[in-house]
């Protein structure tokens, strides 16, 4: 049981995370392509995955065991703003705080490293390199095709999570949180592979939806560093939709082709799709947008199957949001008009 005792000033300090964060998501990622559970749900992407990765990784495999610790300093704080950002972190990691976490890796204090962490340990200068090409191969084979869906998931709960955080406050976001996760004021419990209490001491505590965190959420180790909690956002991989390159940009960039598409999605769903704005229900679209309620769920669900709308079911309710491709198209078509 991980349990998270908050204070009245770490309560003032939730916040979420602005993006997914693109390093966390390559590590979670590399225990789903070793886990065979989620067949439905990663079945597919395990098989492109493994087809596409033609890099090594055998120290990432050293570092990241199929369960249990793996070392906090391969998903730094700064990742939250981007993958170089959190790449040239990973970079200028000490040798003290290397070492100390690969001996956490090994089984802690006395118990003997594993041949390729002892001379990544001994050497951490001259092995960095390899875990940062090893990381970056990785992530392009594993991660990088996923991009964009990625972000629409994470948008969608953010979406949810920014209601919660308007209806009731802190408190009401942080009894939003999926069912693993459970709030009793002022500790937030988590079901955990072991026992562990948090104290955020007025440091607040930022809440990292990811796509690959699947069963339960993930902290830092170091109690030192500043709190994140690591949950699962929804998630349907087999909804992603086509038309995205490798790197989240829609493949319909071009700005003659976005307007296009514009054309062919015609007035009324491109009022609907501008209605959902930061996220709607149902009936929300339906009165923004003038439309029957029936009409808007027909809309709603046409875009959903073109890419250009995520929708999540929260309770009875559902809160459409739109993904980076109705994005673009909504850009293209501001341009045009």
């Amino acid at each position: 049981m991980l349990r998270i005792h908050f204070t009245g000033v770490d309560l003032a300090r939730v916040r979420m995370a602005g993006r997914p964060d693109a390093l966390w998501e390559t590590i979670l990622s590399f225990h789903r392509l070793r886990d065979r559970r989620d067949a439905r749900l990663f079945g597919e992407w395990r098989t492109e995955t493994r087809s596409r990765l033609n890099s090594e990784t055998r120290l990432l495999g050293a570092l990241i065991p199929s369960r249990g610790y793996f070392p906090d300093f391969l998903t730094p704080v700064e990742g939250q703003y981007g993958w170089d950002v959190g790449l040239d972190a990973l970079r200028g990691i000490r040798a003290e705080r290397l070492r100390r976490e690969l001996t956490l890796v090994g089984g802690g204090a006395g118990a003997p490293l594993p041949p390729r962490l002892r001379e990544f340990a001994d050497d951490g200068s001259r092995h960095l390199p390899r875990l940062l090409g090893e990381l970056r191969g990785y992530h392009r084979a594993a991660v990088e095709p996923y991009w964009t869906h990625i972000q629409a998931q994470i948008e969608a709960e953010r979406a949810a999570r920014g209601r919660a955080l308007l209806d009731g406050g802190a408190d009401e976001l942080l009894a939003s949180l999926p069912p693993m996760l459970r709030w009793r004021a002022p500790v937030l419990e988590c079901d955990y592979p072991v026992d562990r209490d948090v104290r955020l001491r007025g440091r607040g505590l930022l809440l990292q939806p990811s796509f690959f965190c699947r069963r339960t959420a993930v902290t830092l180790h170091d109690p030192e560093l500043p709190p994140v909690l690591v949950y699962p956002a929804a998630a349907d991989l087999a909804s992603a939709p086509a038309g995205v390159d490798a790197v989240g940009r829609p493949a319909v960039a071009d700005e003659r082709r976005v307007r296009t598409l514009g054309k062919l999605v015609g007035h009324t769903r491109s009022v609907v799709l501008r209605a959902i704005g930061d996220g709607a229900t149902t009936s929300e679209l339906a009165r923004r947008a003038g439309v029957s309620l029936a009409s808007a769920s027909q809309h709603a669900c046409v875009m959903r199957e073109a890419g250009l709308v995520t929708t999540l079911r929260r309770g009875n309710a559902v809160l459409h949001t739109v993904t980076p491709l109705g994005a673009a198209l909504l850009k293209g078509s501001a341009v045009a008009s």
